[in-house]
């Protein structure tokens, strides 16, 4: 099981290589980036509104603790001693109040600065990364033109290796008919193969006819002469395996 699970990795691994574009990749890791960095501003707003939050309500606080301070001065003018304690007791829970959200206010400050400055930062890395994105795809977009043109070329390429092997298999084929025809022609005049058509002959066939024919010529000239000199009209014929005729005058005479 280990083994199959190597063997499916290693081939899952071979067929994504070949189907990954490194230009997609860093296309989609820029997007990835831009994402990231939208999320940190986000936050960052999120953080700058909550301490304007805070900043309102410590301006509202603060305006009724001035509000009560002059409340409880008026009522200790008028003699009011107890309105005055009152008014000062409220402002005391005010102002407990107000130191707390000081100190909230300070915290969502000091995050509101580092979330501004990481989104700073992350935003030079983020164009430092467009930069290069971009350089790495020009350059393997040259790259890849150079390797295509260089294989063309070359004849190694997919396209040009189909079209050198279907003029090799063109330049076989050619060759193994014209060896063929010339197999059928030389069988032929050897006589290892009949023509049906009857019109080609092997040498042996051919030089035959040559001698009947000169043969024929020979008696019909014997024959000719023959009846010329009134000698006898059918001559003797011509001993075979091309031996020359003999004329009336060669033939020898018998007295009566």
């Amino acid at each position: 099981m280990r083994r199959m699970s190597m063997i499916f990795r290693a081939k899952a691994n071979k067929a994504l290589d070949r189907a990954e574009d490194p230009r997609e990749t860093l296309d989609y890791s820029y997007q990835k980036q831009l994402e990231l960095l939208q999320k940190v501003r986000r936050g960052v707003a999120d953080v700058a509104t909550s301490r304007k939050r805070l900043e309102l309500q410590l301006q509202q606080l603060q305006k009724q603790s001035s509000t009560l301070e002059e409340q409880g001065r008026k009522a200790l003018s008028l003699g009011r001693e107890d309105l005055a304690r009152e008014a000062l007791t409220r402002r005391s829970g005010i102002q407990q109040q107000v130191a707390d959200l000081e100190t909230q206010y300070q915290a969502l400050q000091g995050e509101e600065e580092k979330l501004t400055l990481a989104s700073q930062r992350l935003q030079s890395k983020v164009d430092a990364f467009r930069t290069k994105k971009e350089t790495i795809k020009a350059t393997y977009t040259a790259a890849q033109a150079q390797t295509r043109i260089a294989e063309s070329f070359s004849g190694i390429s997919e396209e040009m290796g189909d079209v050198g092997l279907a003029i090799q298999r063109a330049e076989d084929k050619t060759a193994q008919m014209q060896a063929r025809a010339g197999a059928i022609d030389e069988l032929l005049a050897s006589g290892a193969l009949d023509d049906p058509t009857g019109m080609r002959k092997d040498d042996i066939t051919a030089e035959l006819e040559r001698m009947s024919s000169g043969s024929d010529v020979e008696l019909e000239l014997a024959r000719m002469k023959a009846e010329l000199s009134g000698g006898s009209a059918e001559p003797t014929p011509a001993i075979e395996q091309g031996q020359q005729p003999t004329t009336p005058q060669d033939q020898p005479r018998f007295d009566k």
